[in-house]
């Protein structure tokens, strides 16, 4: 089999989450305290690209958003043939995840 390199564009991506903020009416504020967050310093530093979500952040942000996991980052590198030799199988297990929509509650964060 063919090797698959990959890279995540952190910048990219957290200009993708900040479209899908948007798109979905939400705020960093709003997405701190769903998260649970003291501060919403982390999420400013997603959506600057300076650093990435944890995979658990990334899953209840998936919920939060509408979208996979997979649609949220941005992936550099031999991606058409990722998605071709592998896609049928990747999207079932974000699909398994991230399926349910998710409502942001502002008495309770999400856990």
């Amino acid at each position: 089999m063919k090797p698959v390199y990959l890279s995540i564009k952190q910048e990219a991506t957290g200009k993708r989450m900040k479209e899908l903020f948007r798109k979905n009416g939400y705020s960093v504020k709003d997405v701190q305290e769903a998260m649970g967050f003291e501060s919403p310093q982390a999420v400013y530093k997603w959506l600057s690209g300076r650093s990435l979500p944890s995979l658990d952040n990334f899953l209840i942000l998936s919920r939060i958003l509408h979208t996979s996991i997979e649609d949220i980052l941005v992936v550099d590198g031999d991606f058409a043939f990722y998605k071709a030799a592998y896609g049928r199988m990747v999207r079932h297990v974000f699909f398994e995840f991230s399926a349910k929509p998710c409502k942001i509650s502002k008495s309770a964060p999400i856990v």
